[in-house]
């Protein structure tokens, strides 16, 4: 699109407009002119918003091994489902969360989803500085952190919009590891803290910056007109059940759900198998490694194909699973350690390359006899890809997210029927062994039309 001079409109800079009418990333001169710099100044508050989500939302698995430090004591079964509620919701709210930039744009949700993140922040210090309270209501409270993981979602799928299809793997990496490591954020600097100022300091912290996030957001992001839409139910009902759709998140359960399980769950492991271990030296390493291997991923996902990357991964997860296995049979703690970061940093490679498939698939399966010389039929075929990819992305983080709650529902019981974690290892080897064989069948061995042309959707760049 030009102007009646010829020229082409630029996309509008910091405090020039807030919403973006013309933004076409697939056009390489439109993407190297203006187009990249305006995607990067989005990426960098959109990191920083959804970085806060991931520390508000993981207060709860850093609180639970101090409560006792202010005079409340719960059982094992009591302990993990004050970590697991605040996941149910994250997983449940990512579904809203993922049409809120649609709906309201891309900027001004990011605004609102950054000040709702005050909310958990209050209870919890009234929580701590009330700790008679019953524990239902401890939970509900808990349940509000939840909030904090729905960010992901709208983040996602709102900086989708913003890069070409075929360089989106390392930002969307960026992005996504910018929140992840929001965990190990939470779970390193929390502890000292606690020393210092107490329990009730855990809410108070955060406070200030979140206000800071809705401030950048609102000065620094943009929102775009054409990502900009409303999804009917039918619409959302449509994109979850395309088996695209379900197959990528069956595969981003075993790849986040496994990131975001462990991470709830890995302080209360620690002191379960290891009593003589300080879990807070160690809780945080997890989720740090899980979280720079994400960009990793994301740039092997680009440069050698999403799915080879998440087909070899899954192979890794599940070895690393044995090697948990055997660490824990032998009680040997620095194996285990070793064993589990090496887990978590597959969990963390597989998030990157199976967030890089899903734009790929839908912008291949669009495409797929679609006449490349017609440009105004490539142009509606890419747009109808790049808005079902991010409905998918959304959808997708929701049913990786609930699969985080389903593995910290395994160790619960595998903890209280059997007082071991042996038979959880277990069902997740098998798990990640079919994940091998889904990628397997679905993306390396599947053929499509490519031109005249008959080619692997890991050949097409899946």
């Amino acid at each position: 699109m030009t102007t009646l001079t010829g020229e082409r409109p630029k996309a509008p800079s910091a405090g020039q407009g807030r919403w973006i009418e013309d933004w076409r990333p697939d056009d390489e001169q439109f993407w190297n002119e203006t187009g990249k710099h305006v995607a990067r100044r989005n990426l960098v508050w959109s990191i920083v918003t959804e970085h806060l989500g991931f520390c508000v939302w993981l207060l709860w698995s850093i609180a639970v091994i101090n409560l006792d430090k202010v005079g409340v004591a719960l059982s094992v079964g009591e302990t993990l489902w004050l970590t697991t509620l605040p996941n149910l919701v994250g997983a449940a709210l990512r579904i809203p969360y993922t049409f809120g930039p649609a709906r309201f744009g891309g900027r001004n949700f990011t605004i609102i989803s950054a000040l709702l993140l005050l909310i958990p922040c209050a209870l919890f210090v009234y929580a701590i500085e009330n700790p008679d309270i019953p524990f239902w209501a401890l939970l509900l409270i808990a349940a509000t952190t939840g909030l904090g993981g729905g960010n992901f979602a709208s983040s996602m799928s709102n900086i989708t919009h913003y890069y070409p299809t075929t360089k989106q793997g390392l930002p969307l990496g960026l992005n996504a590891a910018g929140g992840n490591i929001g965990v190990s954020v939470t779970q390193l600097t929390m502890p000292p803290l606690i020393v210092a100022a107490g329990l009730v300091a855990v809410g108070w912290v955060w406070m200030p910056l979140v206000l800071v996030a809705a401030v950048g957001a609102y000065f620094f992001m943009n929102n775009l007109r054409h990502a900009t839409s409303s999804y009917t139910i039918k619409e959302m009902w449509g994109i979850s059940r395309k088996p695209h759709t379900i197959i990528m998140s069956v595969l981003y359960i075993g790849t986040f759900g496994s990131f975001i399980g462990y991470s709830f769950s890995f302080g209360v492991l620690i002191k379960n198998q290891f009593p003589e271990i300080s879990a807070s030296n160690y809780i945080w390493l997890g989720a740090l490694v899980g979280s720079v291997a994400r960009p990793l991923g994301g740039l092997l996902a680009d440069r050698l194909g999403g799915a080879r990357v998440t087909f070899w991964n899954f192979l890794a997860m599940g070895l690393g699973i044995v090697a948990v296995w055997f660490a824990v049979d032998a009680a040997n703690w620095a194996f285990f350690l070793a064993a589990f970061l090496l887990v978590f940093a597959t969990t963390g490679i597989g998030n990157g390359s199976t967030y890089k498939m899903i734009p790929a698939i839908f912008r291949n399966k669009a495409l797929e006899g679609v006449d490349r010389d017609d440009e105004g039929a490539v142009a509606s075929a890419l747009g109808t890809a790049r808005r079902n990819a991010a409905a998918a992305i959304g959808i997708s983080s929701a049913v990786g997210a609930f699969g985080g709650v389903l593995i910290q529902q395994i160790f619960r019981i595998s903890l209280e029927e059997t007082k071991a974690i042996s038979a959880a290892l277990v069902i997740l080897a098998v798990f990640y062994a079919v994940c091998v064989l889904l990628t397997w069948s679905a993306y390396l061995r599947r053929r499509l039309t490519v031109g005249t042309e008959k080619v692997s959707l890991a050949q097409a760049g899946v």
